[in-house]
């Protein structure tokens, strides 16, 4: 299919998958809170694995999708990825047992672990450079609508039973129908020979932007693992509130998603500072208990989220080229799950290490990371070119 007629249909397809991605992990979070007073007896730490699990296999699955890529067509791939997405999603509605939740959250990371790359990789498979930033930024926008409306749906599910919350992942069934009418079942062609795309040739060449995506979501993944339950802890605020604010921060993500394509080219140069900067105001803001400064540091948190990763795709894209799906694209989705997995495996230890029992020390370890991704950002992005007007 020609890049110039690609039909709204299919790029409607595509930005569907994207909508879903993000439900992998970040969904579920306004209902920690509510799981946690079920599970009572369960270490938090498992808790916060029902959110970042998925995380785990997402990575695993892509670095084999150049693999899995050659053996089945694109259709075919977001087809499977969409079944098992739905089937595992909402599957845990029906377990009462902690082990059997995690292990369907960690098949559900294979869902996503064909999703995903899919859901922007074929923006530069179809699209020119010219037109990616926009692109990639309505991509991140819809990213986070579907995090605006599984979080809200997921919280206030979860009022009537803790399990209800997971009866979000039917959502998918609507991208399913999507793909299997209007998608092209295409081969991905990629100019990669081998049959993984974690080369070390591959790794030099986008590493800027495959370690940004890391540090961006182990900075960010601190919020939807924490805030229910430090914000509860800090103030009077109901469940509906946190999930109200929660859902806030999705909403600010996605309207600086829509206007990202015009956002780059004003700010062509500082922009790439942007997310570790609103990173750092918003973590700054939470250490303060007042319901205004929660509220504003969400609101710095939704900017950084939504300036950083379509700044990340777009500059990986265009270096990528036509062959990105294959290639760049489940380099930085398994460095973005990766940053996900890993963040309170690291950032839990390290705050009872460094600030003892503070309950805003999770917020105090994101600061502290904030200053490293600005480091990292001017170190690797200082001579970067930027795309095209």
């Amino acid at each position: 299919m020609e890049q110039t007629n690609v039909s709204k249909k299919v790029t409607a397809t595509i930005l569907s998958m994207s909508l879903l991605t993000v439900m992998a992990g970040a969904a579920i979070a306004p209902a920690l809170g509510i799981i946690k007073a079920h599970f009572c007896e369960t270490d938090d730490l498992l808790l916060q694995l029902i959110v970042s699990m998925p995380a785990l296999l997402i990575i695993v699955t892509n670095l084999f999708f150049l693999s899995i890529s050659r053996l089945m067509r694109s259709r075919t791939i977001a087809t499977t990825g969409l079944l098992l997405y739905v089937a595992t999603g909402a599957g845990c509605f029906l377990t009462d047992d902690i082990y059997i939740l995690l292990l369907l959250r960690a098949l559900l990371g294979i869902s996503v672990g064909l999703i995903m790359p899919l859901s922007t990789g074929l923006l530069s498979h179809y699209f020119p450079p010219e037109k990616q930033a926009s692109l990639m930024g309505l991509s991140a926008a819809m990213n986070q609508m579907g995090g605006v409306i599984a979080t809200l749906l997921a919280g206030l599910l979860a009022t009537i039973q803790w399990n209800y919350a997971f009866l979000v992942y039917l959502m998918g069934l609507i991208a399913t129908v999507m793909v299997w009418l209007w998608l092209p079942n295409e081969q991905l062609s990629s100019a990669n020979k081998r049959g993984i795309p974690f080369q070390p040739r591959q790794l030099l060449k986008f590493h800027p932007s495959v370690v940004g995506m890391f540090l961006l979501m182990m900075i960010f993944f601190i919020f939807p693992t924490n805030f229910a339950i430090i914000v509860r802890q800090q103030t009077t605020l109901s469940a509906e509130a946190v999930t109200f604010i929660m859902v806030g921060l999705d909403v600010v993500a996605f309207i600086v998603g829509l206007l990202f394509g015009p956002l780059m080219h004003i700010f062509r140069q500082p922009i790439k500072y942007f997310a570790p900067l609103f990173f750092l105001l918003g973590y700054l803001f939470y250490l303060h208990s007042s319901v205004a400064m929660i509220v504003l540091g969400s609101a710095m948190i939704g900017i950084a989220n939504g300036v950083g990763v379509p700044y990340l795709n777009t500059i990986a894209s265009i270096k990528g080229g036509k062959n990105s799906a294959t290639t760049v694209m489940p380099l930085l989705s398994a460095a973005l799950y990766l940053g996900q997995f890993l963040s309170p495996l690291i950032v839990m230890p390290l705050s009872k290490l460094l600030f003892g029992g503070d309950t805003t020390a999770p917020y105090k370890v994101a600061i502290i990371l904030s200053m490293i991704f600005f480091l990292q950002v001017r170190i690797t992005r200082h001579f970067q070119s930027m795309p095209p007007r």
